[in-house]
């Protein structure tokens, strides 16, 4: 099952390269993206029950990822929100998992990780 992700990146070549690299490995199909924390919310709340999975920088051009996790707390049973940053400790792990992410990747070591839930998320979804 194809999982319909919507991205929050603000660095370009990062963002390319996970696209690409989960659309090859993971069965992601990228429905956009956003680089600040205002584009995304507006997408977030315009477009409520049409995604499956969201992965969020916390670190953006224009505001920060908490502020995205907390705009989405009131999403769907079977979406699924991840970070994926540079700063993935364990005191910003916990304060993601308090506004609701279900998983903490880092950029650096985990991008692996990342598509082995992508991967295990596509076989659970209806």
């Amino acid at each position: 099952m194809e999982l319909r992700t919507f991205i929050v990146e603000d660095n370009a070549t990062i963002r390319e390269n996970l696209i690409g690299t989960l659309e090859e490995l993971a069965s992601v199909v990228a429905l956009g993206w956003a680089e600040g924390e205002k584009e995304a919310c507006t997408w977030f709340h315009e477009h409520q029950g049409g995604w499956d999975l969201a992965i969020v920088d916390l670190f953006l051009k224009q505001g920060s990822g908490l502020g995205v996790l907390e705009s989405c707390q009131q999403r769907g049973r079977n979406q699924r929100l991840v970070v994926l940053s540079n700063y993935a400790t364990e005191d910003i792990r916990k304060r993601c998992a308090q506004l609701g992410a279900d998983a903490v990747f880092d950029k650096s070591n985990e991008i692996d990780a990342l598509v082995e839930y992508c991967l295990a998320l596509g076989e659970r979804t209806p």
